[in-house]
Formats: structure tokens, sequence, C-alpha cells
């Protein structure tokens, strides 16, 4: 039985304000989820091709425009990072509605905004996870990635629907609004965490150098626990997404199904996830971190090839939903004991690049294996194309870590912080 786990559900007000803003910008994006295709069809009359280039396009552009930002985020505070990326997807979805209002928007605009957003969300994901590592102690990661988890899972609940009856009474820019919005009260809630912030440390040489873009992928690929599950998440996230918009042609196209019904497929399950990211700190604490980790992310696995049975009527959309919910179940349960891991893994010094080089990857490989499966799709069908991407996600457990390793030491903090240091220290 682990050990290391507090018991306790106390982590403070400064991690209050993280979670509050966490929480509000998550459900902003919900809320939003869909706009800007709806935007390209109903205001810019935008064909497929174009639509389709809103999301791998500018999922593409945001990553290699977040490239360089990983390793600036490292050598500064975090704090101000966080509110800079917030207050920038602020400004950047507000000239949305602005030039509607002004009859000048472009379906240009709406790419650039994307691509804006794109980059500020791996950058701050990245500058997040190295905040919170210096925010609370080693023991209590856990915990703080399980609600951030079970934070994600209920927005996802609650903010389609929302957004869907916002967009139905007062059109998708009321929604884009509302997301700009919850990135300023974002923004606003890590400014009130308030709290000395350790000074990173500082490189000898003022000027990046073009192989610092390459740090984060280089320890992650030195490091013989993080390697194996990096490759993983990025193959088993791509594939999994890739498979989103064939499943949509299938189920409205082909089987017919009600768009309401392809909602409810997707979001009623997501229950599931709510219901496995509250179980994941007692699983980690009853059977280890290690064994849930490489156990669930065996088990995720097994789900999507269901897809590629899919038929149409009751039938069918309960297969979705059952298939849905297993997945999402072991995903509420895998994603914040894969994030404490990665965290515990990752020196304070190079967190920062560490995660906006996870993020990039994932991002960029989601883009290119979707555009693929869009191809498929096109060449074999989209059932054909789903059940490959079942049977392939089937060898995604071989790349799980076979074996873990104590996370590694940390540098010596400076005499002016020791203190704080002391307590953020791994056990």
């Amino acid at each position: 039985m682990r050990s290391g786990y507090r018991t306790g559900h106390r982590l403070g007000r400064r991690f209050g304000w993280l979670w509050g803003a966490y929480g509000t910008s998550a459900l902003g994006t919900w809320l939003a989820f869909g706009a800007f295709p709806l935007i390209a069809i109903r205001v810019l009359h935008a064909g497929p091709a174009e639509v389709a280039a809103l999301s791998s396009v500018a999922a593409a552009v945001g990553a290699a425009v977040a490239v360089p930002l990983g390793p600036w985020v490292e050598f500064r505070r975090k704090r101000p990072v966080l509110i800079t990326m917030d207050l920038s997807r602020f400004v950047a979805l507000l000239t949305i509605p602005a030039a509607y209002a002004l009859g000048v928007l472009t379906f240009l605009q709406l790419l650039l905004v994307s691509v804006v957003v794109a980059a500020a969300d791996i950058t701050f994901r990245a500058a997040s996870g190295a905040y919170l590592k210096t925010l609370l102690p080693a023991e209590d990661l856990l915990v703080a990635n399980v609600r951030f988890e079970s934070t994600a899972w209920t927005t996802t609940i609650i903010g389609p629907p929302l957004g869907g009856a916002a967009i139905g009474l007062l059109g998708p820019l009321a929604t884009v609004v509302a997301d700009a919005v919850s990135y300023l009260l974002s923004a606003l809630g890590i400014r009130a965490t308030g709290g000395e912030e350790p000074p990173p440390e500082r490189r000898e040489a003022a000027r990046m150098r073009a192989g610092d873009l390459l740090d984060g992928w280089r320890y992650i690929l030195t490091d013989a626990t993080l390697r194996p599950l990096f490759f993983n998440t990025a193959l088993f996230n791509g594939l999994l997404m890739a498979t989103q918009p064939l499943l949509a042609v299938l189920m409205i196209g082909r089987l017919g199904f009600a768009p309401w019904q392809y909602g409810l497929a997707f979001a009623a399950p997501s229950v599931g996830g709510l219901l496995g990211s509250r179980l994941a700190r007692p699983l980690v604490t009853r059977f280890g971190q290690h064994r849930i980790l490489v156990l669930v992310g065996a088990l995720r696995a097994l789900w999507p090839v269901g897809l590629a049975f899919l038929g149409p009527g009751t039938g069918g959309l309960l297969l979705v939903m059952g298939v849905e919910l297993g997945l999402i179940f072991c995903c509420g349960v895998f994603n914040p004991v894969y994030a404490t891991y990665r965290l515990e893994r990752t020196p304070t010094d190079r967190a920062a690049r560490t995660l906006s080089a996870w993020a990039v990857t994932t991002k960029a490989s989601t883009a290119l294996l979707t555009a693929v499966w869009g191809v498929l799709g096109g060449l074999l069908g989209p059932r054909t194309a789903i059940g490959l991407a079942g049977v392939l996600l089937l060898a995604t457990p071989l790349l799980l870590p076979r074996r873990t390793a104590a996370p590694p030491a940390e540098p010596e903090p400076a005499p002016a912080h020791a203190p704080a240091r002391a307590r953020r220290a791994h056990p």
C-alpha cells in the first residue's frame, strides 16, 4: 500500500484560487465548444476544407509557434506568464465579435485567432504545471491533479448543453464572448493567488540558443520512464482524436442519427470521467502509482475498437455510449495519475520546457493523424478507418513504462528560499 500521499484535502488558499481560475476558463472553453466552425459556416459561408483547417492547421501552426515559448517560460516566474497567456486569449477572442460588429470579420482572422489560442494554451499548460510544482509539496500533487480532472469532466458535462442553448438564443458569437470573459476571470484568479514565487534559475547566456529549443525533448527522450509514456500518450491521444470527425460522418451521415443523439452519445458518458477521477487517489493509495498507471493505461486502449461495430438505431446509440463510458472512466483515472507521475519525474528547473515539448508533440501528432485518418476515411470508408485506429490503439499499452524509478533529485535551493523549498522536497 502506498503511504506517500496525504490523507488531508486542504491545499491552501493559493491553490484554491488557481483551481477556481482553471474551472472558470474550462467552463468558458466548453461553452464555446464548436463556436468557431459555426461562425465559419453561418457567418462566413466557409466550405468543408476551410472548416477542417480551423482545427487541423490552426493546431499544427499553434504548436509550432509554441516551440520557442517553452524555454522562454522556463527562466521566468510562472504566475506572470499564466496571467499573460490568459489575457492574450481574452484579447484575441474579443477581436472576433468586434470585427463582426464592424462588418470586417474574415476567415483569415478566425484562423489567426485559433493559432494564437492554441499557442497560448500550450504555453499556459506548461507554465501551470511548473507553477503547481512550486506551489505544492510532492505528496499533494495527485490530490491537486484529481481536482483539476474532476473539474474538467464537470465542465465537459454542463458546458456544451449550456453553450448550445446560448448559441440557439443568441448565436455563436455570444459564446465566444463568454469564453473570452472566462480567461479574464482566470487571469484575475491567478493574480489573487499572491504569495512569493521562487525566482527561476538564470541562464549564463542572455540570448536563447538554438539548442535550447530542444531541451524539453532531449530530457524526455533520455529519461527511461518518461520516454515510453511520452510516446504512449502522443500516439493514444492522436489516434483517439483522429476518429472523431469520422464518427460524426458515420453517425450523422450514414447511420442517420440526429445531432442531439450524437451530442448525447458523448456528453452523457462524461459522468464516467468524473467518477474515475474521484477514484484515482484511493486506487493509487491502495495499489501504487505505477501499477495503476500501467493497468488503467492498458484498459483504456481496449474500448475504441468497439466503435467499428456501430449500427443504427437505439442499439447503436447504446453501443457508443457504453464504449465512451468505459473509455472515459479509464481516462478519468489515468489522466491525474499520469500528470502526477510526469511532474514527479521532472525537475523543477526543467518542468516548463518538458511540459511544453510534451504538449507541442501531442498537439502536432493529433493534427497529423487527424489529417491522415481523414484521407483513410475517404479511401476505406469511415467504419474501416475507425476500426483500423482501434486496432492500432490496442498496441499502445506496449509503450507504457515497464518499470518506475525514483524521482530525480531537485537542485539545491537558494539560501533565501530554503524554508519554502524544504516544504516542497520530495519524500
